[in-house]
């Protein structure tokens, strides 16, 4: 069994690997994606609904007494005019963050499984897939482990009153949320569900802490999106860059967990001799220098 020192120093390299893998062309590109998703949502959501909108929510301001009354006080024009003004305006607030959540699923659905790839082809160009989760089971895990973390999450909330616990006690469920879901995710191609399972067993405390630390930087995000959301002059703009942060922030966690895995499932099989991964290739250089080596059968001593 690996020693902690060895699950750190395997966390730590898969860190900067992550990190430098950020600025390669391919994932920006995965992270404006869903800026080009959530424009494209308002755009046609606009061409085809975007009057309509307007119009009642026009109509809604002059008609409902209390939002009338509110209205009137921002100047002597009236709450005709003053709701002509803002109808535009407060559709424009409504229907963004609904684009924006759309934005959000496509990095989920989409940016992970081309980040494996992008890691495969790089670093693991011979790992064997051994197809230990399809499509479907995987959902089914993700919405499961969402489901169990949604109620810690409202059980916990008590202790949420208690000023030092309010920053120990989300980050940790959410932590652990992270990474028994990222953690499969990036295991989903190439690992056995018994090679799964050895570890998540065997390195949960790495994996959880890398959640943890996922958890407190996807905060970044969350606060410009507050700030959009607060500062309403701005949120146009804000909110753009909020889900522009989140993709980022999100392909940098998720390449974390990927390196980290797929190192961890090499190590392993080479631990336990299987035939279909000694091969360590991790470097270009090293690919073409595999042929010839002689893969033992179950019959040579361990």
């Amino acid at each position: 069994m690996p020693s902690a020192s060895a699950g750190s120093s395997l966390m730590f390299d898969a860190f900067w690997r992550a990190a430098a893998y950020c600025f390669r062309p391919r994932v920006m590109l995965l992270s404006i994606l869903p800026l080009v998703v959530m424009l494209v949502a308002l755009g046609g959501w606009s061409y085809f609904f975007w009057s309509g909108a307007v119009a009642t929510m026009q109509h809604w301001v002059e008609t409902i007494g209390w939002l009338r009354t509110v209205f009137s006080w921002f100047g002597s024009s009236g709450t005709e005019g003053f709701a002509a003004g803002i109808a535009p305006f407060v559709v424009l607030i409504l229907i963004t963050p609904v684009a924006a959540v759309v934005a959000l699923l496509v990095i989920a659905l989409l940016m992970t499984p081309a980040l494996v790839n992008m890691v495969t082809e790089q670093r693991f160009p011979l790992l064997e897939k051994k197809k230990g989760m399809g499509l479907v089971t995987s959902v089914l895990w993700a919405l499961s482990t969402s489901a169990v973390a949604v109620v810690a999450f409202v059980v916990t909330m008590p202790l949420w009153l208690i000023p030092p616990l309010v920053l120990i006690v989300p980050p940790v469920i959410w932590g652990w949320l992270t990474y028994r879901v990222m953690s499969v995710d990036a295991l989903a191609d190439h690992a056995s569900k018994a090679e799964r399972d050895t570890l998540l067993q065997r390195h949960r405390w790495p994996l959880l802490l890398m959640g943890i630390i996922s958890g407190y930087i996807g905060i970044a995000p969350s606060v410009v999106w507050a700030s959009g959301m607060v500062f309403t002059i701005g949120f146009v703009v804000l909110i753009p860059i909020a889900v522009w942060i989140y993709a980022i922030t999100f392909a940098f966690s998720s390449l974390w967990f990927i390196h980290f895995c797929l190192a961890a499932l090499q190590q392993l099989r080479i631990a336990n001799g299987d035939p279909g991964a000694q091969l360590p290739v991790t470097e270009p250089a090293l690919r073409g220098k595999t042929d010839g080596v002689r893969v033992p059968d179950s019959g040579d001593a361990m």
